[in-house]
């Protein structure tokens, strides 16, 4: 029994009426369970005070947090065919992708920005997990495409903020393809010399890792974030064999050399900052 939820709440509320209680003041948090005030969360960019356990952060509050203020502007997605296979399980795919828009307001799960951070020219994109799981479908892929031609027309460095599921189901064959399309336009980054980075956080996995999330020039990793192809539990099962402690987490892959760095929000501005500052130079 939660005593806060089943005891304290229904005591106050019976003082002062129900209408008087928000239902949003506290967060619980998933790994130590701590009750959280919500105005204690946005001061920390939602980073628990008590574990440091890193909660998901909405698109807006990443951008307060790592570009210089009034510095970004929104680039709007391309034009993409909207349901090529359409395509239906339990709802219509089209019907899907109304109610992800309504509930974020966003054409599709990337956005993309053009701002400064530390005063470097920048070009990003990110990925909102609360649009279908952060999926990669074709306004995706032509998204970051799109990005990418920016990037290189203003000779600016390129960021990669994923937070996906992988690729997305409904779209079949079209959201594989988004892995090859993604990867030649960073080859083209690389072919011009410019900066690409890429922030891992919670989750990076299937098609999106295995293609654009895991090229970047350096990776730098939130605290605790699972980052993987298949699930733990699917590979288990494959191997059955007992998987390491932390299997796939970020700090179990920066031990094994796979990212560069895991660096909690409170630093990552000045990280890329510093990051973009020397290999601007070079």
């Amino acid at each position: 029994m939660n005593w806060l939820t089943n005891f304290v709440r229904p005591k106050i509320r019976s003082l002062v009426g129900k209408s008087d209680i928000p239902e949003n003041l506290w967060k619980k948090c998933p790994s130590c369970e701590q009750m959280l005030f919500h105005k204690d969360l946005e001061a920390s960019f939602e980073v628990c005070s008590t574990c440091g356990y890193h909660l998901r952060l909405s698109t807006d509050q990443r951008l307060a947090l790592l570009f210089d203020p009034d510095s970004f502007q929104f680039i709007a997605l391309p034009e993409v065919r909207q349901d090529p296979l359409k395509f239906k399980d339990t709802k219509k795919y089209t019907d899907r992708l109304k109610a992800a828009r309504s509930a974020t307001g966003q054409q599709d799960a990337l956005i993309i920005v053009r701002g400064t951070i530390g005063g470097h020219n920048l070009v990003a994109t990110l990925f909102n997990f609360d649009f279908m799981g952060g999926s990669m479908g074709t306004a995706v892929g032509a998204g970051f495409v799109q990005a990418v031609d920016i990037a290189l027309q203003e000779k600016a460095s390129f960021l990669a903020i994923p937070a996906s599921g992988g690729a997305r189901m409904q779209e079949g064959i079209f959201s594989l393809m988004q892995m090859p399309k993604t990867v030649v336009a960073v080859g083209r980054l690389k072919r011009a010399r410019l900066p690409y980075l890429v922030l891992l956080t919670n989750p990076t996995t299937g098609g999106v890792l295995a293609s654009f999330a895991m090229l970047g020039d350096i990776h730098i990793a939130e605290p605790g974030a699972t980052i993987g192809f298949a699930g733990a539990r699917v590979i288990q099962e494959t191997l059955r064999h007992q998987l390491p402690e932390g299997f796939q987490r970020s700090e179990y892959l920066f031990s094994h050399g796979m990212i560069d760095l895991v660096i909690p929000r409170a630093q990552q501005k000045e990280t890329l900052t510093r990051i973009l500052g020397v290999l601007r130079k070079t």
